[in-house]
């Protein structure tokens, strides 16, 4: 590629330097380049020397020229429908490239450059003009490829940028438009005021998805995944994805959901799902995500479906899935996730073989002038960041549009890579239909005013060049309009309001869950034949490979952990995978470092020593097994979180994982926490079995890497929405993996996983531990006199073993020290029951390393109004922890040194919790114990 880096170099040297080439070797230039070079040679022998001279320098003009209008040509465009565009320099007139009006009708040997042969220079200019400066711009030279240039170029330019359409087809679209434009007319004629986010100004997005998905088909895409914002939802729904109108009309004024669905959402955030059927008879799968408000979330969201699908359904044949984003112009160029989802495009584990940007350019962000809203030239100039063409269109122009999005699919399915369309029109209305938005706006909208809709523009277009007759357009607009008001006539006989199951085909097998669920957890043992089995294929190195020595002692220590029975973290995790993997299920793993693991202990990805290839175990089990796939991802959450949502949401039999780096990290992907995981139930039916692995616990390393933020998971957390868990065994970690799979339900499950305890001698278990039962919600004490426990003491993680070492200290067989290892669903009767075997307990205890308005505290207590339980935490804190290691320590030795405060017996010189208080009340014995006043000193 070096070699040709300076074809799109404008100085005369650079295209001499080639010259010089294509004498030594003519194939070793470009074809036009040669073609070019044939006339150059031609004319040399035609002119007499002086002249020849002269015109051999403006031979070289003109392809300065040309390169000009390819490089420049978007600048100097009529692609805005409604505002004067900004004025640029230098321009492109020919005083610019050394030429002048009087080289008009000189013939020049450039036009076999643009494909037209040897022509006047007139010719060429219009040439250009045509191609590169009408209805459609183009950004495309930063390309590399010289490939992928030299098809641009022919493609464009071959036809002008140009669409030569018969008229059954201009008719097609005009129907589109028809029903697009009377869509938007009848809803704001019928339910004035309400919001709908029209597509008003933007209609030509219908026909052009029309024949996006048309021009699909024909090159091989079976199914098509869109992610869109509001504007225009219900349009796109209607008329490409054939949601029936009186649906959508019920959804305006119904008052009740459909089973299934407790709190819904608005009418513009729905999906759906339909089969497509071409003119040329083929099927399309077109699925409409739900999404949010949050105008850019789900980008990634889609990127992570149409990867599944990829994956698991078209055998990774990239060219059967399309994945098409319809951003709004201020969202694009303002909301990072938007350059987090490009950046995805081409990795390993991400990469979706192309996606369909197309942007829907109001000009306006809510109220905002779009000089106001970026800095960049164009909001679409993210798109550069990975050298993906640049169409800009007048969305006035309907066919232009058709046009570009039919050679945008060709690109796509040619080179598998991103492409994006900035469809520049305007919005009728407001930001929505209650908005004024002269009040911010007036110039632009005076204008808009008096602008007519695309609809009209196209028809009167039609009716000049004699495709369509006023009459026969008339007769579609009034016949779909009475289509529109039988429609309406239906909706009034539809007692609720209906949400349609996303991808219902992929969950047909799954059932909403119930209360009962989540009492007691199913079996998911695994037989210890099969588990030694599984062990030493996870701790097999093939011998024909050579691995970093440290590998082989990971190894070899691992060997001895199954040989001493004592399995650790990572083990436990492991031997989840390869369960799951061997009985059909595939299991994909992405985060940073989650090869290797953040803490250095997973190592699923072995390198191989001197190569950047690498082994990996779990991929190596049996013959037969699923899939098992592993990803460092790039330093992302928000974009790669919804994109391992949206591909556990397009693959419900299979467990996908994210895990972030820290757990705290997660807090940069809070919207799809929000929005997504712990929403998406209620909001829209949507099930999804998604894991996030959050490092958490508190070993004085700083505020951003203790704390996963407990609290904000459990305040989101009611009805069975999400599972949050923070396990303190190997087993128990492994027991709630496979839950996730032996259940006729998915939900979202949220685990808050170890940091020191991933070497921790005590967080180990045995075989037996996964070869009985399944995940346990509380796990008793079983070192404890039952009818001497004074104190019960509940925690959830790391916590546990600093208690547990204490206790061991004092061998305190009065205090029973219970562990939380799920908090929601709330083990209700598990806990009860505790609670009922501890009845001379004088204190119930909560202890946390996280400050007391932080960490789980809160919920528990709401969870247990009639415990009486007492907290033990830190201090209320707005940051979660101390930058200093022995602060830390401090404040850890108090919280466990107050848990276990009371007093000896002089008989047995051994601590015995609260015995020795008799003929006290409770109150009074907190009060004498100060539980109720004290507090760790240390806001840590």
């Amino acid at each position: 590629m070096d070699k040709f880096s300076f074809l799109g170099n404008s100085e005369i040297g650079s295209i001499d330097e080639l010259y010089q080439q294509y004498k030594q070797d003519p194939d070793s230039v470009e074809e036009s380049y040669q073609q070019f070079f044939q006339g150059f040679d031609f004319a040399l022998q035609n002119y007499q020397q002086p002249t020849s001279s002269g015109l051999v320098d403006k031979e070289f003009h003109v392809l300065n020229l040309i390169h000009g209008y390819r490089q420049r040509g978007h600048l100097f465009t009529k692609t805005n429908p409604v505002r004067t565009r900004r004025k640029y320099y230098p321009t492109l007139d020919v005083e610019n490239f050394q030429l002048s009006e009087k080289d008009m009708d000189t013939v020049f040997q450039a036009g076999n450059e643009i494909g037209i042969g040897a022509a006047p220079l007139k010719d060429i200019i219009s040439h250009l003009q045509q191609t590169y400066c009408q209805s459609v711009a183009v950004e495309y030279l930063y390309i590399r490829h010289p490939e992928i240039l030299g098809w641009m170029k022919s493609r464009m330019e071959n036809v002008r940028n140009t669409p030569s359409f018969s008229h059954e087809k201009k008719r097609l679209i005009f129907n589109h438009l028809n029903t697009a434009v009377g869509f938007e007319s009848f809803i704001h004629k019928k339910f004035v005021g309400q919001k709908r986010f029209s597509l008003e100004g933007s209609e030509a997005l219908i026909p052009g998805l029309h024949a996006l998905i048309n021009k699909g088909a024909e090159l091989g895409a079976e199914e098509v995944v869109i992610g869109m914002a509001h504007r225009g939802r219900l349009n796109v729904l209607t008329n490409i994805l054939q949601k029936p109108f009186k649906n959508v009309f019920k959804e305006f004024v119904g008052d009740e959901y459909e089973e299934g669905i407790s709190l819904g959402d608005v009418k513009y955030h729905l999906g759906y799902c339909s089969d497509i059927e071409t003119p040329d008879g083929k099927k399309v799968r077109v699925n409409l995500t739900p999404n949010p408000s949050h105008l850019e979330t789900v980008a990634p969201i889609i990127e992570g479906i149409s990867r599944s699908k990829i994956d698991h359904k078209y055998d990774k044949d990239y060219d059967k899935v399309v994945p098409i984003v319809i951003h709004g112009d201020a969202a694009i160029a303002g909301q990072g996730v938007a350059y987090e989802v490009v950046q995805m495009a081409q990795l390993r584990g991400y990469k979706t073989g192309g996606t369909i940007h197309i942007v829907i350019n109001n000009q306006v962000g809510f109220t905002t002038n779009y000089l106001e809203g970026r800095s960049s030239t164009y909001c679409t100039d993210v798109g550069k960041v990975t050298r993906s063409p640049v169409f800009h269109v007048n969305g006035d122009d309907v066919e232009a549009l058709v046009y570009t999005i039919e050679l945008a699919m060709e690109y796509r399915q040619r080179f598998n890579s991103d492409v994006f369309i900035d469809l520049l029109s305007y919005r009728k209305y407001g930001h929505n239909e209650g908005d004024e938005p002269r009040f911010t706006q007036p110039i632009l909208y005076k204008e808009i005013a008096r602008h007519k809709n695309p609809r009209d523009i196209y028809k009167l277009k039609l009716e000049e060049e004699q495709v369509v007759s006023k009459e026969d357009a008339k007769k579609e607009e009034a016949n779909f309009n009475q289509l529109l008001e039988e429609e309406l006539a239906a909706s009034k006989e539809i007692d609720k309001v209906v949400i349609q199951r996303f991808l219902h085909d992929d969950w047909t097998d799954y059932r909403y869950s119930e209360d009962e669920d989540f009492v007691k957890s199913p079996d998911t043992s695994v037989k210890r034949e099969q588990l030694i089995n599984l062990l030493e294929r996870i701790n097999h190195l093939p011998e024909d490979m050579h691995f970093f020595k440290k590998l082989h002692k990971i190894v070899n220590d691992r060997k001895t952990m199954v040989d001493e029975d004592r399995l650790d973290w990572a083990l436990g995790e492991q031997l989840a995978y390869a369960s799951l993997v061997t009985e059909g299920h595939p299991v994909r793993l992405s985060g940073q470092d989650a090869e290797r693991g953040t803490f250095a202990h997973r190592h699923a990805a072995l390198t191989i020593e001197d190569t950047d290839k690498r082994y990996r175990p779990l991929q190596h089990i049996s013959p037969d097994q699923a899939p098992f796939k592993v990803y460092n991802s790039l330093l992302s959450e928000y974009g790669v979180m919804g994109f391992e949502y949206g591909y556990s949401l397009a693959k419900p039999e299979g467990l996908t994982i994210w895990e972030a780096q820290f757990g705290d990290f997660y807090n940069v992907a809070q919207v799809i926490i929000d929005q997504y995981i712990s929403s998406a139930e209620e909001k829209w039916g949507l099930m999804n079995g998604l894991v996030l692995l959050l490092p958490h616990g508190f070993e004085g390393q700083g505020p951003e890497h203790s704390s996963a933020r407990v609290e904000r998971f459990l305040s989101l957390a009611a009805r069975n929405n999400m599972q949050v868990v923070n396990c303190t065994t190997p087993a128990n970690f492994f027991h709630v993996l496979r839950r996730q799979l032996k259940r006729e339900f998915r939900v979202p499950l949220v685990v808050f996983t170890p940091k020191s305890l991933l070497r921790h001698p005590k967080c180990v278990s045995s075989l037996a531990e996964f070869e009985q039962g399944g995940f346990k919600e509380v796990i008793d004490d079983d070192n404890v006199d039952v009818a001497d426990v004074k104190r019960v003491v509940f925690s959830t993680g790391k916590i546990y073993y600093d208690l547990l070492a204490r206790k061991e200290e004092l061998n305190a067989r009065d205090v029973a020290l219970v562990r939380l290892e799920q908090m929601h669903p709330f083990p209700q009767e598990q806990v009860d029951a505790i609670l009922k075997k501890y009845n001379n307990a004088l204190l119930h205890l909560w202890v946390q390393e996280e400050p007391e308005n932080m960490g789980a505290w809160n919920y528990i207590r709401s969870k247990m109004p009639n415990a009486g339980i007492v907290p033990v935490a830190r201090i209320a804190s707005g940051s979660p922890a101390t930058g200093l290691n022995g602060l830390h320590i401090i404040g850890q030795n108090e919280i466990v040194n107050k848990v276990f405060k009371g007093c000896h017996c002089e008989r047995q010189l051994k601590y015995c919790g609260l015995q020795c208080v008799e003929g006290k009340s409770r109150t009074e014995i907190l009060k004498q114990h100060k539980y109720f006043e004290e507090k760790p000193r240390f806001s840590i």
